[in-house]
């Protein structure tokens, strides 16, 4: 199968500290760089992770929190003196664009290449914002103290495989290969017809990788997020912080589970950790006691799918 990878830069929370990062990922989609948020310090991230500034293409982030996007001016400060060219596009919630803009013109004057921006909707749906060949990526409406939403990458499921000995034994020559995993069928010198589905099987079904943070609880998304193969979820509290998590619109590790669990996902990673705990093995347990599929997010962290 093709790479489908998540590179964690950062899982820390709004107060810095020596642990972890702000919020940063990128995912590696068939060597194609989607970013999610763009925490202080991201680029750093990425030259640690090896991943390479000429492939990003596209900046996904959740809302317009410090610790979400700050580090985004220096990245394209980067991108300028690496000689891009190709246009960057950054999908944001308004007013962004015009908040960026004069940092742009004053800190990364002649940027060689377009920052192409694209406003993210701000009602309680989710959106199919972004298509390529071999993506989708939609808004997962979320509630916090602004405007904010997750993505929800989903791999559009590649073409079926030709069964070669139906190949060989009717001698369909290479050039039509390609017509019959489209769809079409074969007619052989003689007049018989074999369909499509005769000549061939079909590949692995898409991948599905969802993002959500920052957030309180929102358990109508279950049936959004149904069948997911990772989603990644904030637990910025435990339970026994649960009033403070309701007061800042935030998640406990245990509702975090409990989404995961009726989504019936097949992986949770929860990350966004308060500074106030030293050790979040508190959060992974009580994750853990609702969905025991859970991993604890960490900067360096890979998820493959």
């Amino acid at each position: 199968m093709e790479k489908f990878e998540v590179h964690i830069l950062g899982c820390g929370s709004a107060l810095p500290t020596l642990r972890h990062n702000p919020s940063a990922q990128v995912i590696n989609l068939r060597e194609k760089l989607f970013m999610i948020d763009c925490g202080e310090g991201t680029q750093l991230s990425m030259r640690r992770n090896h991943l390479k500034f000429s492939k990003l293409s596209h900046i996904f982030l959740s809302h317009l929190h410090g610790d979400h996007v700050l580090g985004l001016v220096p990245l394209i400060s980067t991108l300028s003196l690496l000689g891009r060219t190709q246009p960057l596009h950054i999908y944001a919630h308004a007013p962004f664009e015009k908040l960026m803009k004069p940092w742009i013109d004053f800190f990364c004057h002649s940027v060689p290449f377009s920052v192409e921006f694209h406003t993210l909707p701000k009602d309680n749906a989710s959106h199919l914002i972004f298509e390529d060949r071999s993506v989708e990526v939609h808004t997962i409406p979320l509630s916090h103290r602004m405007a904010s939403c997750g993505f929800l990458f989903r791999e559009k499921a590649p073409l079926p495989h030709i069964r070669r000995d139906m190949i060989d034994f009717l001698h369909i020559p290479v050039y039509e290969i390609n017509r019959i995993k489209q769809g079409e069928g074969w007619t052989t010198e003689d007049g018989e017809f074999y369909p499509h589905e005769r000549l061939t099987y079909p590949a692995e079904r898409g991948r599905s990788y969802a993002y959500c943070s920052d957030t309180s609880f929102c358990p109508l998304n279950a049936p959004l997020l149904s069948g997911v193969d990772v989603l990644y979820h904030e637990a910025t509290f435990s339970k026994a912080d649960g009033p403070r998590a309701a007061q800042t619109c935030h998640s406990t590790a245990e509702q975090a589970a409990t989404l995961a669990k009726n989504a019936a996902v097949g992986r949770l990673v929860i990350g966004h950790y308060s500074s106030r705990y030293e050790d979040e093995t508190l959060l992974l347990n009580e994750a853990s006691e609702v969905f025991p599929h859970t991993e604890l997010a960490s900067e360096g962290m890979v998820i493959q799918l």
